[in-house]
């Protein structure tokens, strides 16, 4: 079983955020994602999209972003369970929590922080008839937590935004095969993408099918084969593949938080904002996920929530003990 003073579910923004503001206070934390990254949306989603509001950042890329905060975390060594799910919050005693995830890995914490974003996200599926017999390690995967398991495989993506444009680009340097399968003649990724892709189709490296959508796949136990159908013509075409990677991008779902007897509405966690605890003690939720009056949703917003949260939970931890906060330009921080 993983200890830790800090279990943070949800490695975005503002879960990693929490990690240095608890990091000030000596408590230890781990993180726990469904997504095989650190970064949440900013990562999975659209990683080279602008955020603007960024205090001291005129302008910042989502991944950059994602980076410098990882960067701030490194003095405080935190550690991660990533591509699991937290299915099961229990509460053993005051300061003593035990967190199950849907691979059976369990973290014991005397604190629990939800930072979930909008909740886990979930694959949007494609509508084909049989995709779920492939799924499990038989050949259509959602996220790309290993690419090095695609190295001399034919390989099929589908999707028309930068996680299928980026998959696309890094993938046709180490599969045998590579198509892009895309329902219009557009791309919503960036142009750089774009034109990069593009570039690759002009010199053999990848197949592209436009106006075109997987509608069946066949295999005898695994993936073998792929069929694409024109959506113009109605034209079926046969494809030999290892993989099918549908990136149509996730789906958030509050999921099995709804049952850890949290108050809920409209489909978030309801809070104090004195300290964004919950109506668990030892509970806090911070960030997207959380709800309150006037609750804007920004990261800016959730850092603000981190700090104050990390103060309650340190005096969670330590009843009794008391702490005098130091300005880190008087205290500095441990490991630099």
């Amino acid at each position: 079983m993983i200890t830790t003073d800090v279990a943070i579910i949800g490695a975005g923004p503002v879960g990693l955020f929490a990690v240095f503001e608890c990091g000030l206070l000596r408590m230890r934390c781990h993180l726990i994602d469904y997504l095989p990254q650190p970064g949440g949306q900013l990562s999975e989603i659209y990683p080279k999209k602008p955020i603007y509001d960024i205090p001291a950042y005129p302008i910042v890329l989502a991944q950059e972003l994602v980076n410098n905060l990882m960067k701030q975390t490194e003095p405080f060594k935190p550690t991660f369970t990533l591509g699991e799910r937290v299915e099961k919050l229990t509460k053993v005693e005051e300061r003593h929590f035990v967190l199950e995830t849907n691979k059976g890995t369990q973290i014991q914490s005397k604190v629990v922080v939800i930072a979930g974003g909008l909740g886990v996200f979930e694959p949007r599926k494609p509508e084909i008839s049989n995709i779920t017999d492939f799924e499990n390690g038989k050949g259509v995967e959602y996220i790309i937590p290993q690419p090095e398991i695609y190295r001399d495989k034919k390989i099929v993506i589908a999707g028309g935004g930068d996680s299928a444009l980026d998959w696309t680009i890094y993938l046709s340097d180490i599969a045998k095969e590579i198509a892009l399968v895309h329902r219009s003649e557009n791309f919503r990724g960036v142009p750089d993408s774009v034109a990069k892709v593009t570039k690759r189709v002009k010199d053999g490296r990848i197949r592209m099918l436009l106006n075109s959508q997987v509608t069946d796949l066949d295999g005898n136990g695994k993936l073998e084969k792929v069929v694409v159908t024109n959506i113009k013509t109605n034209e079926k075409y046969e494809m030999e593949a290892d993989y099918f990677l549908p990136l149509f991008g996730l789906s958030p779902k509050l999921g099995p938080i709804e049952n850890w007897g949290l108050e809920i509405e409209k489909n978030a966690i309801k809070v104090n904002t004195e300290d964004y605890s919950t109506n668990i003690p030892g509970v806090y939720a911070i960030g997207d996920i959380n709800t309150y009056t006037n609750k804007l949703k920004l990261i800016l917003c959730g850092f603000h929530e981190a700090a104050l949260m990390s103060h309650s939970a340190y005096k969670y931890i330590h009843p009794g003990i008391k702490y005098t906060m130091k300005y880190t330009t008087v205290s500095g921080i441990q490991g630099l």
